[in-house]
Order: structure tokens, then C-alpha cells, then sequence
């Protein structure tokens, strides 16, 4: 049986501070991508699960959610997944930028490689 969420933080690279909610028997990491000003694109593991493992089955139904009171975001994704066959989600999310642009923010939850099979 699926555990309950758990809550961890991260800070991407350009020092904005997260909060994630995550189901301890699915969610390895969390990676962020952005652009950054120079043109060139980022990186960065947000997140890594602190547990070695799945301690439980990690039940038909993944739940994340994703938090930045310093930059107005907030989502949370839920997938049904009967056969535990998806190993990672990728999620653009698009924040107001200077100027009227828009800047985007891409997240990458990956599974633990347990699960699944």
C-alpha cells in the first residue's frame, strides 16, 4: 500500500527556494531546467528522495506537487499508473519574465528504478 506525501525543499540555480511534495515509493529526484540570461541553459537536481528505496508498493496513483512562493508558482500532478510502467514526468511551466516575455521553467520528476516491471 502507498504511503502518504512526504515534503522536502530545493533551490534552483538561480537561488529561488522550493517546496515538493512527493510519494516517498515513487519519486527518485527532481531536475530543473531554465534558461539563464547569458543565453545558455541550466540544470540543476532540485530534489533527490532522501530514503534508499521504495520501502512500499508504490500504488497506481503518482502525486507531486511543486511550490516557489518567491516566484508566484505552484502545481501539483497526479498520474494513474496501474502497471507502475512511467518512469519520469516532464513538465514545462511558464512564468511572467522582463519585458513582457515569458520565461520557462522545466521540471523532470524521475521514478525510482525499482518501480515498475
Amino acid at each position: 500500500m502507498a504511503r502518504h506525501n512526504r515534503e522536502g525543499r530545493g533551490t534552483d540555480q538561480l537561488g529561488f527556494r522550493y517546496t515538493i511534495s512527493y510519494q516517498p515509493d515513487w519519486l527518485k529526484l527532481i531536475k530543473v531546467t531554465r534558461q539563464l540570461k547569458n543565453g545558455r541553459q541550466s540544470t540543476k537536481r532540485l530534489f533527490r528522495n532522501p530514503a534508499n528505496g521504495p520501502e512500499a508498493d508504490p500504488g497506481d496513483r503518482m502525486r507531486t506537487g511543486i511550490t516557489s512562493g518567491d516566484q508566484d508558482l505552484g502545481f501539483e500532478v497526479a498520474l494513474t499508473d496501474p502497471q507502475s510502467a512511467v518512469k519520469s514526468i516532464r513538465i514545462t511551466y511558464v512564468l511572467p519574465g522582463e519585458n513582457d516575455t515569458m520565461d520557462e521553467v522545466e521540471f523532470l520528476l524521475e521514478g525510482a528504478p525499482e518501480t515498475g516491471g
